[in-house]
């Protein structure tokens, strides 16, 4: 029996610190305005896993919903320096959206599975040929729920 992969990071000055046991649920590249004005203009690079396995392991992060739509995701982000950890919203429960920058080792993210908001992309941003792009979050198989519902990273 294989062991199961720990995520382990934190924000640039160190005072918050996080660690995750399992494998990551999905690895997403989002290009919605609101996660290009989090990164400085780029997209939102993130790794979903699961929240029973997440856990703050050292320090508070604050937090911030802007609570501009329903289902508006609470962004959790260290008071000191300012970086963004993580990502939580009610439309995913079972879901933390780490930030790929915020990872001791960023290179287990290996690149996004998927990209979302293309339509609100610039034209500076790259779209990879290989990984499957939607202009708005894709809606899960079966659901009903519009795609513009969906959790945003």
């Amino acid at each position: 029996m294989g062991t199961k992969p720990t995520f382990t990071g934190g924000c640039y000055c160190g005072d918050v610190r996080y660690q995750c046991e399992g494998p990551p649920l999905m690895r997403g590249l989002c290009y919605c305005q609101t996660c290009q004005m989090i990164s400085g203009g780029a997209g939102n690079l993130f790794m979903a896993v699961d929240a029973k396995s997440f856990q703050f392991t050292k320090g508070s992060p604050r937090s911030f919903n802007k609570k501009d739509r329903p289902g508006s995701p609470t962004r959790h982000f260290c008071e000191a320096c300012g970086v963004q950890l993580t990502a939580r919203s009610e439309r995913a429960p079972g879901a933390v959206l780490i930030k790929v920058g915020t990872l001791d080792d960023p290179g287990v993210f290996e690149g996004p599975q998927l990209i979302t908001w293309t339509s609100e992309m610039q034209k500076f941003h790259l779209l990879p040929s290989d990984v499957p792009a939607h202009p708005e979050f894709p809606r899960p198989k079966g659901s009903e729920r519009p795609a513009s519902e969906a959790p945003n990273a």
